[in-house]
């Protein structure tokens, strides 16, 4: 494939659309498309997508400080902390103190938020697997790799902007 975009007269000509090529969009685009089919599935069985990204962050290394749930779940800590409060009132995750640091607190999935999402990864792990359906398994691994190397690197230090 040859260039997609080359530089004349100060102006971008381009064979494709721009967005149609670029990374920050086409990632954008298939996470609104991914999660929008699976969003459906969560709000038929009652579940809001904050408290999905909780639970699922939590099944498998629980006990996480508000502040490192806050970076895997994608909210923001005030907005984090008002939907725990009320997955607290619903009995799906309780606040613990660290065994490590008593000035910090932990929040923990409880057997109620272990057993609901057990099902809900069930069914996310059999939308995932309809929406690779056309991917051989080692273009999946591949896929993921790169995801996970991408997120990597841009969230190390060096790679963050400094603020002016």
């Amino acid at each position: 494939m040859g260039p997609i975009a080359t530089k004349t007269h100060g102006e971008f000509m381009t064979a494709t659309p721009f967005v149609d090529s670029y990374l920050a969009y086409l990632l954008a685009r298939a996470s609104h498309l991914l999660s929008s089919q699976f969003h459906g599935q969560l709000a038929a069985a009652g579940v809001q997508v904050p408290t999905w990204r909780v639970l699922s962050s939590l099944y498998d290394r629980d006990g996480l400080t508000v502040g490192a749930l806050a970076e895997l779940v994608l909210l923001k800590q005030p907005t984090l902390s008002k939907a725990i409060d009320r997955m607290i009132k619903e009995g799906l995750v309780a606040r613990a103190p660290s065994e490590d640091d008593r000035r910090q607190v932990r929040v923990v999935i409880t057997p109620k938020g272990r057993t609901l999402v057990r099902d809900l990864i069930a069914q996310a792990l059999s939308h995932e697997e309809e929406i690779l359906k056309g991917y051989s398994a080692d273009e999946k691994k591949l896929l993921k790799t790169m995801l996970q190397t991408l997120i990597s690197r841009l969230s190390s230090p060096v790679a963050a902007p400094r603020q002016k």
